[in-house]
């Protein structure tokens, strides 16, 4: 084991890279050296994939102790025989590096869900892969009053091919989702447990 300090992580050096892909996503391939834990010196090539950084946001209305999430087609898992229409808090890419990712879901939420966001609670950056994907995602949780936070229909972008359906659940049953391993995106599930631990009272029910 070690304390996770930067004198105990193992060393190593790039050797090549090179860009094997470029479209919606780059994927890269790097040839590195790095020491082994027998201190012996090993060459490895992996690909790595990068399409950007997100943000991510899961809004709830405390009072009716609802939230707001979207349901989206998902190629990936289709294609891997799971539910092609996936559950997922909102979300959305940085436009560019340097956006705050508050912007983002702001912006996100107005165009997935028609909400206004309020003030929001951040619960870090996270990544989903580290072996494989460059991205990471800052998930936010935001308190807000659907009676007044929901000033649109939602439903995405046209110019973007974008069909999203906006979905209001009892956090009751988001939490039974959570508890049944319905709730398979990464992100939507560590936005869920989150508000678990910090407002139990809100799932009850």
């Amino acid at each position: 084991m070690t304390d996770g300090t930067d004198e105990k992580r193992p060393p190593f050096e790039v050797v090549a890279r090179e860009i094997v892909w470029k479209g919606f996503c780059t994927l890269e391939r790097v040839t590195f050296d790095h020491r082994t834990v027998s201190g012996r010196l090993n060459r490895a090539t992996f690909e790595v994939e990068f399409h950007g950084h997100a943000g991510a946001v899961l809004p709830y209305d405390p009072v009716r102790r609802e939230a707001v999430l979207v349901r989206q087609l998902r190629l990936p898992q289709a294609l891997q025989g799971d539910d092609p229409m996936s559950l997922e808090i909102i979300a959305g890419l940085l436009d560019k590096a340097s956006e705050d990712p508050e912007e983002t879901v702001r912006r996100e939420a107005m165009e997935e869900a028609g909400l206004v966001l309020g003030r929001l609670e951040s619960l870090g950056p996270v990544r989903s892969s580290p072996g494989v994907f460059g991205e990471k995602v800052w998930i936010y949780l935001a308190e807000v009053d659907l009676a007044n936070a929901r000033v649109a229909d939602g439903g995405g972008l046209d110019h973007e091919g974008e069909a999203i359906e906006v979905v209001v659940l009892p956090l009751a049953d988001l939490a039974r989702l959570a508890d049944a391993g319905a709730a398979v995106d990464m992100k939507t599930l560590c936005a869920i447990q989150t508000l678990r631990l910090r407002r139990p009272e809100l799932f009850a029910g």
